[in-house]
């Protein structure tokens, strides 16, 4: 189910845009499963498919609990307005340390859309543990948890391992990668169980997470509340504006291999 995504380019008003242009990833379990593998997920969690938001027999595929959903979503009209009403009346985020209940990283990397949707859902509810010591993503979380919104994009935008990884695994997508000058409407959006036990939707070109609502102790990022206050609000949106959208969506959760 693989889409090419690239949020545009870059984050709007981005106080430091990289010098590196990333190639877009596709939003398939190869891709981020091999990128996730390079820079220190374990083995014991892996991205699956999720080939329906409906169907109980399908969604029943997945394993459980599933600790994030990566997404990617074309930037309709629909979606346009409605993303640009709720932003208009938010402040940018200035959340820093390990008390935030959801880990954002704002995008100023040219085509690092991907990656930094990869970021989102391993650094927010998967258990520390699932991390391999002295990984590059262990360190960089290191890093990364006690700045703020600029010096964190700085920080990835000045990683040379993280580039290196993605675009190792670039190339690895069922269709062929967009060129560095080329671009895409579709975006990047995470949804993760905060540590606050609500549902985050992560998008590194909002002004900052957002807060969809408070889930069940025993609901996870897949449960049923959780596709209606996230991605199926997204679809519901397309649907009252007359159709249909497009998406494509994985799931981070355990390894059954």
């Amino acid at each position: 189910m693989g889409e090419v995504s690239g949020n545009g380019g870059t984050a709007f008003e981005a106080p430091y845009e990289s010098a590196k242009i990333y190639t877009m990833l596709e939003n398939n379990p190869e891709v981020m499963n091999d990128l996730a593998r390079k820079i220190g997920l374990t083995k014991e969690l892996s991205f699956y498919d999720v080939y329906s938001l409906y169907d109980s027999d399908l969604l029943a595929m997945v394993p459980r609990p599933v600790f994030a959903l990566l997404t990617t979503i074309p930037m309709t009209e629909a979606w346009k307005q409605d993303r640009d009403a709720e932003d208009t009346d938010l402040e940018w985020y200035k959340g820093a340390g390990l008390e935030e209940p959801a880990i954002w990283f704002r995008q100023t990397i040219i085509h690092g859309c991907g990656l930094i949707g990869l970021l989102h859902c391993v650094s927010n509810g998967v258990p520390s543990e699932m991390i391999v010591p002295g990984s590059e993503l262990a360190n960089f979380f290191e890093k990364a948890a006690p700045l703020g919104m600029d010096e964190r994009a700085r920080l990835l935008n000045e990683s040379e391992s993280m580039y290196q990884a993605s675009e190792a695994v670039a190339q690895n997508g069922d269709t062929e990668a967009l060129k560095p000058g080329e671009d895409s409407i579709h975006h990047f959006v995470a949804l993760v169980k905060g540590l606050d036990g609500h549902l985050w939707e992560l998008e590194g070109s909002r002004k900052g997470p957002l807060d969809r609502g408070s889930l069940g102790k025993d609901e996870d990022a897949l449960s049923e509340r959780a596709l209606e206050l996230g991605i199926r609000r997204l679809v519901d949106i397309q649907r009252k504006a007359g159709g249909d959208l497009p998406f494509s969506c994985i799931a981070l959760a355990p390894s059954v291999e």
